[in-house]
């Protein structure tokens, strides 16, 4: 324990903030094959589904994402004849959108925008969710580095690889909106520039960690025949048999996550003439300095092996180690850098 407090003022403290990240690659095997569906857990609610990298009740699990679907009031597909969970698909809707557009000026929920823009134009009102876990994601996915890769037939009768779209947020690392109550989202679109600005097909909200997939990229939708095949699945099934259907596409799901990493850095020094002594009762040997080696005449000195952080009526907060002791007397300063990341 120290005896002596030295206080570093407010030029010797500095703070940081370093985004880090990391790829996540989730494979089309792992999703909708590899464990014969016992990494997916479905729950007596029926409102999503979940989907681990390993069977949910192994202890080695760990949660990928959910998924769900649900579609607007606004939707002809709410007034469906023959619908199956069709206050359930409409309430998940109402939520995503409550969560990730918000409100107009009347306090109605706003419908998903397919430009994300809400001045006009086409709106998403049928739709699947991905969400992402927060295992995953972290902080928030970095922006322009989600792709997706799917079957593109119909849900249940063209085969998984008959054609295959693959969706990302291009151009969204500067092309972005930050008007979402749940913070940054972009476009997703199955084309690259400079032919993507007519191809959006749903919207990527980065710190929520959520996807939504316009349904007719699965076929056309809301549409007065009910042979349509989105729009039979959307309404004729139950949201865990629109999640199979919508797994059972997914060849790869890759994305880049963010961890915020937030420093405090102090800036510790010592000058030619503070720290030179030690309160080690091990430092004397019958009251004289050891490592005066029995000459009065030479300098003390002392060897830092730790520094110690304290609060203002010295009670010790932190410690950082030095990797080899640091030997210090008069004729030598040293400025010790600790950081503490939060």
């Amino acid at each position: 324990m120290a005896t002596i407090f030295k206080t570093i003022s407010s030029d010797d403290i500095t703070s940081t903030r370093t985004l880090l990240h990391e790829n996540v690659p989730v494979t089309g095997t792992i999703v909708s094959g590899t464990y014969a569906d016992s990494n997916i857990k479905e729950y007596t609610h029926g409102m999503f589904q979940s989907v681990y990298d390993y069977p949910y009740l192994s202890s080695s699990a760990n949660h990928l994402f959910d998924l769900t679907c649900g579609y607007s009031n606004n939707s002809p597909l709410s007034a469906s004849t023959t619908p199956t969970q069709n206050s359930k698909k409409i309430n998940i809707y109402g939520q995503m959108a409550q969560v990730l557009v918000g409100y107009d000026t009347t306090g109605s929920v706003l419908d998903f925008d397919q430009d994300g823009d809400l001045s006009g134009g086409n709106k998403i009102q049928e739709a699947y969710f991905i969400n992402v876990s927060r295992l995953l994601a972290k902080d928030e996915l970095k922006r322009g580095t989600f792709s997706l890769i799917v079957g593109s037939g119909s849900l249940w009768t063209d085969p998984f690889d008959a054609v295959q779209l693959t969706i990302a947020d291009h151009g969204a690392d500067t092309n972005y909106r930050s008007s979402s109550p749940a913070g940054d989202f972009a476009v997703l679109y199955t084309a690259s520039a400079p032919f993507y600005e007519d191809s959006g097909v749903g919207l990527l909200y980065y710190q929520a960690g959520v996807a939504v997939l316009t349904a007719s990229l699965f076929g056309d939708v809301g549409m007065n025949s009910a042979d349509e095949d989105a729009q039979a699945v959307l309404t004729g099934s139950k949201i865990d048999a629109n999640a199979d259907a919508i797994r059972h596409r997914m060849n790869s799901l890759t994305f880049n996550n963010t961890i915020e990493l937030n420093s405090t850095i102090y800036f510790c020094n010592a000058n030619h003439n503070e720290f030179n002594y030690s309160s080690n009762p091990t430092y004397l040997s019958s009251s004289s300095i050891r490592v005066k080696d029995g000459d009065p005449q030479n300098s003390p000195s002392s060897y830092i092996t730790s520094v110690g952080l304290y609060s203002a009526d010295n009670e010790l907060l932190a410690t950082a180690k030095v990797s080899e002791p640091l030997k210090k007397d008069p004729s030598s300063t040293l400025t010790l850098r600790v950081r503490l990341d939060y």
